[in-house]
């Protein structure tokens, strides 16, 4: 479980092709300390498995089901990537729920600079658009986000300085993809209402 608040803005440093799936090597000496072998690191708000790591780098498996399903697949060695370590239990949650399931992708449609913040449009999968409200929470590329706009198949979001200088989505541009994952709170609420309304009629 994540919260959405990125600890570091690491570095692609390799992608070894295996075929069916690929290997990163991540450079990102915060979340790399103390982490071990199986443990989970978010990268772009996927969750993914540490297999190797050192100092200040750490390598994992991503398979072509989350490679079809996310945008990791466009990245290369010298990309930037949003990396967060998992909750601990009993700490702040200062973002959101955050489960580092993508639910699809996204991409930036246009920025919108202002004096002391930017208003980022991101286009929106028809799928997802009932999950997304006026003033709700989403996951862009692993950052919790408050939604300012929801179109019927767009969003916006508000960026203040920090958002902007400490994440990914400080260097995105029209065009970019991004990893995109609604708030589980409305899945569940629909999954109940949907039972709920079956029962009703049996």
């Amino acid at each position: 479980m994540f919260t959405g608040i990125v600890e570091e803005l690491g570095e692609i440093t390799a992608v070894e092709n295996l075929g069916d799936s690929c290997r990163f090597r991540v450079r990102g000496p915060v979340v790399t300390e103390g982490a071990k072998h199986g443990d989970s690191i978010a990268v772009n708000g996927v969750c993914l498995t540490v297999v190797e790591n050192d100092a200040d780098w750490f390598t994992a498996d991503v398979m072509a089901e989350t490679l079809d399903r996310s945008s990791l697949g466009a990245l290369a060695e010298g990309s930037r990537v949003n990396l967060e370590r998992p909750m601990a239990l009993g700490a702040r949650l200062g973002g959101h729920i955050v489960q580092g399931h993508v639910d699809g992708t996204g991409q930036v449609l246009e920025r919108k600079p202002s004096e002391n913040w930017e208003i980022i449009r991101i286009s929106l999968p028809a799928d997802l658009t009932r999950y997304v409200v006026e003033k709700g929470s989403i996951t862009v590329d692993g950052i919790s986000l408050t939604v300012v706009d929801a179109g019927p198949d767009y969003f916006t979001v508000s960026l203040i300085p920090t958002t902007l200088a400490l994440t990914t989505l400080g260097i995105k541009q029209p065009g970019d993809p991004v990893n995109l994952e609604v708030d589980v709170v409305a899945k569940y609420v629909e999954r109940l209402l949907a039972n709920s309304g079956q029962g009703a009629g049996q």
